[in-house]
């Protein structure tokens, strides 16, 4: 789906790549590029930069809160219009600890904004698409959800859980017919600060803006898989190939994946 002229949401869009997608889409001819943050003050300052470029309308919205999202959709589409594109980028990581040290409160708010928080986002806003027979759905994942890392077993759940998600809700609108589309991308590490201290010396951390410069791309061109780099799309052919103590050593140990987490410290 062409971005020109289409009204644009995005989660966590007042920082990192979802600022960086909402700065790209109003380039690229955005009627409206709306902003759901939970950052107050990264919402003004997005909001502030980018009126120079065009009309961006930001919002606090906790996307954890099923009603929270429902009242800000009902002020969106009346202040805004219907929504075209929906990229669901917000996301969380509360650490790097061991699973047998992780809280149950660091559990349920992980799964609550990486997992089932795109869920609540798209089931208030999808249904309006399929009425009007027009929307794509892009969902920010990670590869992380494509392969177990120690020291981020509960993100890697999370991860899992929402690319199972995006892709049976693609599979479901194919059968039906609809032309809303979906499309799940599976970046690896970004440099936007999430990941500070993360070492990975083989497989270079991502540069935000050409990341995000991809992923505006495959909606644009209704991709249905994208991940970042290009070669996280052979991670399930070398799963299904070698043995697992041979996968492990590989990923684990050449490529150092295994021991990415170790010095992370996070953004501040």
């Amino acid at each position: 789906m062409k971005i020109n002229n289409r009204n644009v949401l995005i989660t966590g869009g007042a920082s990192g790549i979802g600022k960086i997608m909402g700065r790209i889409a109003l380039e690229k001819g955005a009627k409206c590029v709306i902003i759901w943050d939970i950052n107050e003050k990264n919402i003004t300052t997005t909001v502030e930069e980018f009126a120079q470029i065009g009309k961006v309308k930001g919002y606090r919205v906790d996307v954890g809160n099923n009603e929270a999202i429902r009242n800000a959709y009902a002020i969106v589409v009346e202040e805004c219009g219907d929504i075209d594109i929906l990229i669901n980028n917000a996301g969380i990581i509360t650490g790097n600890k061991t699973f047998d040290q992780v809280d149950i409160s660091e559990i349920d708010r992980t799964m609550l904004i990486n997992a089932i928080a795109p869920m609540y986002v798209a089931r208030e806003i999808l249904p309006d698409m399929l009425l009007r027979g027009v929307g794509h759905i892009c969902n920010i994942t990670s590869a992380g959800g494509m392969l177990g890392n120690p020291r981020m077993a509960v993100y890697g759940a999370s991860k899992w859980a929402a690319i199972g998600w995006s892709d049976s809700v693609r599979i479901e609108l194919q059968e039906q017919k609809s032309p809303v589309r979906v499309t799940t991308v599976t970046p690896y590490y970004i440099n936007t600060g999430m990941f500070n201290g993360v070492k990975s010396p083989i497989i270079p951390i991502l540069n935000p803006e050409n990341t995000a410069k991809k992923i505006i791309r495959a909606v644009e061109k209704n991709r249905i898989f994208r991940g970042i780099p290009f070669g996280l799309h052979f991670i399930r052919f070398w799963q299904f190939i070698l043995p697992i103590p041979v996968f492990d050593f590989f990923f684990g140990k050449v490529f150092g994946i295994y021991h990415t987490m170790d010095n992370f410290v996070g953004r501040k």
